[in-house]
């Protein structure tokens, strides 16, 4: 086993609910094994002006159920400058850190390995991102607490929607990924799900999304409609697509743009079992001596990848659902 004496831990990006409860349990498994845990304020941001503290156990009670990150997280441009990286690595060294946790997205495990070429320690990841869109996991921290907050948003629209048989397009995050729209799209039963995985629309496209709908009025009449959409799916947005659509049909066409109310929010079970397994995880790992590798489940058990094939992009969303959605949106 590796003598690890000290380790810190950060936060960086997006936040994701699940975050404390990551932090909960590598600070309860470190002093378990004595090990100090060094919690670095504001992502590598704190890490590159050495603002930092000691996490002791009653810094993390009483948070496994608190939305966003106790460390707070930003977004840290001088990270990508050549000084960057070695100043962050000077960092570690100079408060005699032996292993850093990085709890993030797969952008702030690129900001690891950069750290990595010139620090002497070991480094393991810790997927937080409420996108799920990291390789090696099947799930990321914050993606089901994510997918909650979605649905029940889009439930409440669907009220409305009903009351005025109204068309609403509910545009959900997810960046390049279609995790959380498929997910609470299915979930909400909402008629059509629109994501890059499914097709990369533009304005020429329109009539794949209204033959659908005047397939379904035919059927049905005039009545509520739902259409989820992941972001960055259609040129200018999804309010752009509601207009273009009332234009093309007719029918008044409502964006409802949730954004960062996906991201907030108490963590549900799901997500504080999920963190409090990777964080252990962690931990362990790094007293085996395992560097540069994120701590993922695969199956429900954990296991290790690569950090530097997280953002391949080789995760897919589930195609049996893609597959029916598309079957039973389109007839």
């Amino acid at each position: 086993m590796t003598r690890i004496k000290r380790i810190g831990v950060l936060t960086s990006g997006g936040d994701a609910p699940g975050m404390n409860a990551a932090i909960r349990a590598i600070q309860l498994t470190a002093a378990s094994y004595n090990i100090e845990v060094i919690g670095f304020k504001h992502g590598y941001r704190g890490l590159l002006e050495q603002d930092y503290k000691t996490l002791l156990p009653h810094h993390v009670d009483n948070i496994i159920q608190r939305g966003g990150t106790i460390l707070k997280s930003a977004r840290c441009p001088a990270l990508q400058t050549v000084e960057g990286p070695q100043i962050a690595a000077a960092t570690l060294q100079q408060l005699n850190i032996d292993a850093l946790i990085v709890i993030g997205g797969d952008g702030s495990f690129r900001g690891a390995l950069e750290i990595a070429k010139h620090f002497a320690g070991q480094i393991i990841g810790v997927p937080g991102t409420i996108d799920n869109d990291v390789d090696g996991t099947d799930h990321t921290i914050g993606y089901a607490t994510a997918i909650d907050t979605a649905l029940d948003a889009i439930d409440k629209i669907r009220d409305t929607a009903d009351a005025f048989e109204r068309i609403f397009l509910v545009e959900l995050m997810g960046r390049h990924s279609g995790f959380i729209a498929l997910s609470a799209g299915i979930a909400a039963g909402a008629e059509q799900i629109i994501c890059p995985e499914m097709a990369q629309l533009t304005a020429s496209d329109l009539k794949s999304i209204i033959t659908p709908i005047q397939h379904a009025q035919l059927l049905r009449g005039k009545t509520s409609y739902l259409i989820v959409v992941a972001e960055n799916s259609y040129p200018g947005g999804t309010t752009a697509l509601a207009d273009a659509l009332t234009q093309a049909i007719g029918i008044e066409c409502r964006a409802c743009i949730l954004g960062h109310i996906q991201r907030g929010g108490s963590p549900v079970g799901a997500d504080r079992i999920l963190a409090t397994k990777l964080g252990a995880f962690a931990v362990e790992q790094l007293l085996q001596g395992e560097h540069l590798q994120m701590a993922g489940e695969i199956n429900g058990a954990v296991s290790l990848y690569p950090l530097a094939k997280t953002a391949e992009r080789t995760k897919a969303i589930d195609p049996f659902l893609v597959r029916w959605q598309q079957q039973v949106g389109s007839s």
